[in-house]
């Protein structure tokens, strides 16, 4: 089988899936919907990053195609409702660089509250400016967290173990950790905190979710960061309150549009402001969570391919399909009544007999793993694909 990797996977990811026997071919960059659809010819796993948008004109133009692993966090940047429909697994990395978002939100707090940024660029140009104006210790003060997922659960744990004040809202009920506590709206956290750190999805819902409303809303010389999404954040209206000196500091990662490849090209109206933070999406970037990233989301692929377990795909329903012994088959089904049962009587009908059986279901989806005694005829294959609720069927 063959793999795509784009937008410099870790060798992690390339080393795991070349040990098992796959072709692997890599990209540093990533690519337009034209060239993708072309370098998908005769792919059966492809692997991307934040940059390579897989859209429903894709997935409709290589059929062949099995599975998507997202080497990050996020997957707004593929259609997930369109790979379900043609069969195909989507899976990323929801755990394994939280530490390393964390790290770097808590790094460019105690920055912005202490102005290194400003004091870099007056001692490269040169001038010395010792001064204790407007540099504070962040211990003793507050920090709301907007969304309470795996990395602001943890970046609580964190700010709290440097003597910072935990205030969170989300809207999901949450179970506060430490003494971090809930907030009831979103307008009691912003009240309330000094600095405030967005960690939300990239859903369609959350675009222009913090605006000039919402800066306007938190307290005068807050701190802000962004490291979660770039369209959920307005920039233009973070610059006005930055000019005005309503917002004393802001930490930005994500931006709504981000160069596909690395050089020259990257413009936002946030450049050149003072105690400012500007990154390249790089608060997961660091070689040990690539590395956990490569090795997992690539694992994750090469199980789903050689043995249809989909533990952890973001759309497939939970199959936990240990290395079969025989052979076997993986049925991708819309989730009617019967189906089950249609699936157990072509198999008898055609003298098959199941050894195991593993049934789950997801939404509108259903999905089970037969272990077959003996070989799979033709005639079965040809029966299960026919049935109208068939999605996928493969055989191994």
């Amino acid at each position: 089988m063959k793999a795509l990797l784009l937008e410099n996977i870790h060798p992690s990811g390339i080393n795991l899936l070349t040990s098992r026997g796959y072709e692997v071919t890599t990209l540093p960059g990533a690519l337009g919907e034209d060239d993708l659809i072309a370098a998908l010819e005769g792919v059966d796993l492809l692997g991307i990053r934040s940059n390579t948008m897989v859209t429903p004109r894709v997935l409709e133009a290589v059929p062949d195609l099995r599975a998507i692993g997202a080497f990050c966090i996020g997957t707004n940047q593929i259609a997930l409702d369109a790979a379900t429909a043609a069969g195909v697994a989507v899976f990323n990395a929801p755990y394994s660089n939280t530490r390393s978002v964390v790290e770097l939100a808590i790094g460019e707090i105690i920055a912005m509250a202490r102005h290194l940024t400003d004091h870099n660029a007056r001692m490269h140009a040169g001038e010395w400016v010792k001064t204790a104006k407007g540099s504070h210790e962040i211990r003793g003060r507050s920090l709301g967290i907007v969304g309470y997922g795996n990395i602001g659960s943890q970046l609580s744990v964190v700010a709290e173990s440097l003597g910072m004040r935990v205030l969170f809202y989300d809207i999901v009920d949450r179970l506060a950790l430490g003494n971090a506590r809930r907030c009831d709206s979103l307008e009691e956290l912003l009240a309330e905190a000094e600095t405030i750190s967005l960690h939300v999805d990239g859903r369609a819902a959350n675009r222009g979710f913090w605006g000039d409303h919402e800066f306007s809303l938190m307290r005068p010389r807050a701190l802000f960061l962004n490291l979660s999404r770039g369209i959920v954040v307005d920039t233009a209206a973070l610059k006005r309150h930055l000019d005005s000196g309503h917002i004393a500091g802001a930490a930005v990662d994500v931006f709504e549009t981000e160069p596909k490849k690395n050089g020259p090209g990257f413009e936002s109206p946030l450049c050149g402001t003072p105690n400012v933070i500007l990154t390249p999406h790089v608060a997961g970037s660091t070689e040990e969570a690539q590395e956990n990233i490569g090795s997992f989301v690539a694992g994750k692929l090469s199980d789903y391919a050689e043995n249809g377990s989909t533990v952890l795909s973001v759309n497939l329903p939970p199959v936990q399909a240990q290395r079969p012994g025989a052979r076997r088959i993986m049925h991708l089904h819309r989730n009617v009544p019967g189906v089950l049962a249609t699936i157990n009587t072509i198999l008898a009908e055609h003298g098959t007999n199941i050894e195991g059986q593993t049934l789950a279901t997801r939404g509108q989806t259903g999905y089970v793993v037969l272990d077959i005694g003996g070989e799979v005829s033709d005639a079965v294959v040809a029966a299960l694909k026919a049935m109208p609720e068939a999605i996928r069927v493969e055989v191994r």
